[in-house]
């Protein structure tokens, strides 16, 4: 695919990124460019992360990518892949916003995704053509991805965390920043508990960022789309452990609670719902549903 290159004095320039102080003289891109008036949501977090943090990521990307969000992203490994991932199935558009040129997949292991973003979306950088990931790139070109949003999603950070870096930026900008919620004494949901500590939105589900950025309706409502199709043919106690199941990672005990079930017939369920790709076990004995 061919690279392009808009400058400011053009009007293809994307107008949000004018409104910061040091915005870039050029951006060369492949695939498309955001669109001036379509709602963006930045979604950042860990590279190391957990597999609760890649389902959320690719769960609320999926959701918002389906009411006509735009996803911004860094095309890093873990909850940033995760995040374009969950837009490309939701049928929307992601954006990847590289600290390198826009001719380097990196990291390599992306690049299928990185294929993809740029038929369904597309890739942007400040770095000319051939410039290589450099370290001090990233916490630079983390000022684009919040500056071509409208708001920013944390999903899993650590105390120290280039993610941190982006709510920060954010926020000087002018711009709403939602934190996923962790549990207490997890070294990845440190961040993101210290963020909503000092203001930051908690977004448990991703109605509360359609609901607070005032996007419902943008583009249709929750249907479901494929999954309430595959529930269609769920027997009646598989449909019921199904129904008890949410983003939030639910322990056997809790679901047996709610569901009156046995253990042997609630584990023979998830069972069903895993295999059904419905469901998925996060750690030991705790279930979520999968996207």
């Amino acid at each position: 695919m061919q690279m392009k290159r808009v400058t400011q004095d053009q009007k293809e320039y994307p107008e949000k990124l004018k409104y910061i102080p040091d915005s870039p003289e050029t951006i060369w891109y492949m695939g498309k460019l955001p669109e001036n008036n379509s709602p963006g949501l930045a979604i950042v977090g860990a590279r190391n992360c957990s597999s609760y943090g890649k389902n959320m990521a690719f769960e609320f990307a999926r959701i918002l990518a389906e009411e006509g969000i735009d996803i911004i992203s860094g095309l890093a490994a873990g909850i940033d892949g995760e995040a374009h991932k969950g837009a490309i199935a939701g049928g929307g558009k992601t954006f990847g916003i590289m600290g390198c040129g826009v001719d380097i997949c990196y990291p390599a292991g992306n690049r299928n995704i990185y294929e993809q973003i740029k038929n369904q979306g597309g890739i942007l950088s400040e770095y000319e053509p051939g410039s290589p990931p450099l370290a001090y790139h990233f916490p630079r070109r983390n000022r684009l991805i919040s500056a071509l949003a409208d708001a920013v999603l944390v999903i899993e950070a650590k105390e120290k965390s280039g993610s941190l870096i982006t709510a920060d930026l954010a926020l000087e900008q002018g711009k709403t920043v939602f934190a996923l919620p962790g549990r207490v004494g997890d070294l990845l949901s440190v961040g993101c508990n210290r963020l909503i500590y000092q203001g930051a939105v908690p977004a448990w589900k991703p109605e509360i960022i359609l609901e607070e950025m005032n996007w419902e309706g943008k583009k249709k409502g929750f249907s479901g789309g494929d999954r309430e199709k595959r529930c269609l043919g769920l027997a009646r106690e598989d449909n019921l452990v199904y129904s008890c199941l949410d983003l939030t990672p639910k322990a056997v005990t809790c679901l047996q609670e709610e569901t009156g079930l046995s253990a042997g017939r609630l584990l023979t369920s998830l069972q069903h719902l895993q295999t059904a790709q419905l469901a998925e076990e996060v750690w030991k004995n705790y279930y979520v549903r999968k996207p």
